[in-house]
Parts: C-alpha cells; structure tokens; sequence
C-alpha cells in the first residue's frame, strides 16, 4: 500500500507527531558511550575510518543517555556497575534498543564468579547480541 492509496481525496496525511518523530530516530541512531572493558576499544574502532558508523546514520556517540537511543554494553559488567546500567538505560527515550557487545556482556566469558554479571539481559533487555 503505497502513500497514493492513504492521501484520501484531499491530498493530505495525517499523523500524531510523536510517530513522526519516532520514525526520523529509526534512521539516525545515535549510540550512547557505554565501554567498560576491552571490548570498547572496538567499539571506538567501529567510528574510525575501516568501519566507519557513520554510514549508517550512527554519527554521533552521545555520552549523556537523555540524548541516544542506542546503547551499546561492551565489556563485562561488575554487580557493582549494574545499577548504574539499569539507571541509564531507563534515562533514555524510547524508542530504545541495547546491543551486547562481545563475549563478557553476553554471557560473562571467562568469568564465572559472583562479581561478574552472566549476562547483560539479567539488568537490561538487549536487542542484539554481537560474539
């Protein structure tokens, strides 16, 4: 259904502008700084010129939460900074999405003790899980 079948005799679409506002986010994504351990250096090579983010509308990473909609976890996360996770993530607009990067905030990696959290999606829902 094209948009000639929903302008109706007048010509004209209407819309609530949250909706449109939402629409123009879903191509401007914009990451929040989240790298906690060695994952987050590449997750700094992925804005350099081999990757290059910008391609895809993620130009800016934004380290303030109430300014990105994307937030990417990279690296493990300690019990300790987990509610500080949660806290920014439930600063940000929705729509939102949360990608686990790496191995240590999917599932822990190779740390399997108390202190390390076995698993991002324990504090927040992720959206994308990245090895």
């Amino acid at each position: 259904m094209g948009v000639e079948q929903k302008l109706g005799n007048m010509g004209v679409v209407t819309a609530r502008l949250e909706d449109l506002v939402n629409w123009g986010r879903t191509g401007a994504m914009w990451p929040m700084l989240f790298g906690l351990a060695c994952c987050a250096i590449e997750m700094m090579a992925s804005q350099a010129a081999t990757y290059d983010m910008s391609r895809f509308g993620m130009e800016l990473m934004r380290a303030s939460p109430r300014q990105s909609d994307l937030m990417i976890v990279a690296g493990r996360v300690t019990r300790k900074m987990a509610p500080v996770l949660r806290r920014l993530y439930d600063q940000m607009p929705d729509p939102k999405w949360v990608v686990s990067m790496g191995d240590c905030a999917s599932c822990g990696g190779v740390f399997n003790n108390y202190a390390i959290v076995q698993g991002v999606d324990e504090i927040v829902p992720v959206d994308v899980y990245i090895a």
